[in-house]
């Protein structure tokens, strides 16, 4: 975004991205503890602009992230406590998510060990070569575009990341590291509402989402 500003400290209707996130989990009744991982060159001005401003109560730990989004989620499970059985890991660039997506996300990971939110594809996809010609069309009815957040037994989710570790692998998200042991990951219904906040012109969709929340 043509911002100086890090997206998840942008206003969206007056409030910032990522305390419109932290306030989802803070309201729900299913978390106990939030650990926020930010840039390290962020963590007084989240400390201050965020958590202390809102009094989000249940942070229990602000830590500075790592160079990848993986070593920054491994490095939140370092800080979690051990004793925790079921752990969620969320963007804080998605401020839109449900405290029913929580909850059933909780509830299934509970069952399954590995939980994950998504939403079925609208769009047809094409897989294309190196030079953008059409290798094939995967059957859109069992494709899903996958959110956040996650949530995973914590021996499962932190044995996967110390695997990964190992042997050096990078995923795109926290669900792949877990399918990589051999582990079943069960997907659950999202909301296409639950958007990531990235560019430009997802802000002014988050705008509009925010009005409609609160109009609701």
């Amino acid at each position: 975004m043509n911002s100086d500003i890090n997206k998840q400290y942008i206003d969206i209707a007056g409030i910032p991205v990522l305390a419109r996130t932290i306030a989802v989990f803070e309201n729900c009744e299913a978390i106990s503890d939030i650990i926020v991982v930010v840039n390290e060159a962020d963590i007084e001005y989240c400390r201050h602009n965020i958590i202390k401003r809102y009094n989000f109560s249940k942070v229990k730990e602000l830590i500075s992230g790592g160079s990848e989004r993986q070593n920054s989620v491994y490095k939140g499970l370092c800080a979690t406590d051990e004793s925790r059985k079921i752990v969620l890991i969320h963007d804080g660039a998605r401020p839109f998510v449900s405290q029913k997506n929580i909850i059933d996300c909780i509830s299934a990971a509970k069952e399954y060990g590995a939980c994950g939110v998504g939403v079925r594809l609208k769009d047809t996809i094409k897989i294309c070569d190196q030079n953008g010609f059409v290798t094939t069309t995967p059957d859109r009815s069992s494709l899903w575009s996958i959110q956040t957040p996650q949530a995973f037994t914590y021996d499962i989710i932190m044995n996967a990341h110390k695997v990964a570790i190992q042997s050096g692998y990078i995923g795109t998200d926290d669900l792949v590291l877990v399918e990589r042991q051999g582990i079943q990951v069960k997907i659950i219904e999202g909301s296409y509402k639950n958007i990531k906040i990235t560019t430009p012109e997802d802000l002014i969709i988050g705008e509009s989402i925010a009005r409609s929340n609160k109009d609701a």
